[in-house]
């Protein structure tokens, strides 16, 4: 859902419109707020659905304790990624990288005390997350709030409250296509479940699934680089479009590959069935690039951007930060 934020403020800092990136950033909280107090529900009540769903007792019980450390991660996600987007999008990617780095290297020092020296396991390393996780979401605000950004935030104002509507739509386009990409990875996962051994299954597609995670990780820096020029430049809007990519490439396509290899023909072809997925859905993505009018793209987001403009006189309010 935070995506959204990517796609406006990328707009409006192309445009010249350095104040309403904060109006941007204040819309995005309370879309994402609200998402994220729809989730909590999901993450209490993980153990009675993982047992709905058929899964072992001892894993549904162990993902659902586990589960529970993740509500004050959601919340924490509301605020940091919201604001490491409205920072990205000024091109202020190094500011990004030393507010992630520092509570990093905290969370490495916490989480070797509470797992090695505390003997907390799984509790002490998910304390360390949320902990260092929160300490990165101060680092975020006091930057933002505390006079770092005077073009672009220039306090709370009641104006974002206003206009949510199109932010909701961006945002739920941008929430479908994401999650799309996540839950098909989490599919093949709970597939991986119901095979022989599970725990050998499951660890091995997970261990696959964190390598993968590492290999993209020396992509998405330069993805990162390039996509806020992107943003600055057009700032398209397609999210809806590739959501349906997604949709057509990972579950018409990828996971039916791999439920057959898997379960029919016991090739144990669920990786197959990822790749195969990922590989329809680089090469769609790759054709609309190519045939889309970006012409014509800039021109519908200048429309958009002058539509959703608030005059910087009525960015005010009586409580700023």
């Amino acid at each position: 859902m935070s995506s959204a934020t990517e796609t406006l403020c990328g707009q409006a800092f192309g445009a010249g419109h350095h104040h309403m990136m904060g109006v941007y950033l204040q819309r995005s909280w309370i879309v994402d707020g609200i998402t994220a107090t729809m989730l909590v529900p999901f993450f209490i009540f993980a153990t009675p659905i993982f047992r709905i769903l058929g899964q072992e007792e001892e894993l549904a019980a162990a993902a659902g304790s586990i589960s529970i450390w993740f509500v004050p991660m959601i919340y924490n996600f509301v605020l940091s990624m919201p604001i490491s987007m409205f920072l990205q999008a000024q091109l202020k990617n190094l500011i990004v990288g030393w507010l992630s780095t520092a509570p990093f290297v905290f969370h490495v020092l916490l989480s070797w005390i509470f797992v090695n020296k505390f003997k907390w396991g799984v509790t002490g390393a998910m304390a360390a997350m949320n902990i260092s996780g929160w300490a990165m979401v101060l680092g975020q605000l006091v930057y933002v709030i505390g006079g770092w950004c005077p073009n672009t935030w220039k306090g709370f104002t009641k104006a974002a409250f206003y206009d949510l509507l199109p932010v909701v739509k961006l945002s739920i386009s941008s929430g479908i296509m994401i999650c799309l990409e996540l839950w098909y990875n989490s599919i093949l996962v709970l597939m991986a479940g119901y095979m022989k051994n599970v725990t050998i299954a499951i660890d091995a597609f997970s261990i696959c699934l964190n390598i993968n995670g590492w290999e993209f990780m020396v992509c998405l820096g330069f993805l990162v680089a390039a996509r806020y020029n992107i943003c600055i430049a057009t700032g398209a809007g397609l999210q809806s479009m590739v959501a349906y990519v997604n949709l057509g490439s990972y579950y018409a396509i990828g996971i039916p590959i791999g439920i057959l290899l898997g379960y029919v023909a016991h090739l144990q072809g669920l990786w197959i069935g990822l790749l195969s997925g990922v590989a329809v859905q680089s090469l769609i993505l790759a054709f609309l690039v190519w045939k889309t009018d970006w012409d014509e793209q800039v021109r519908k987001a200048s429309e958009r951007l002058n539509r959703w403009l608030v005059p910087e006189e009525d960015n005010q309010s009586p409580v700023h930060a």
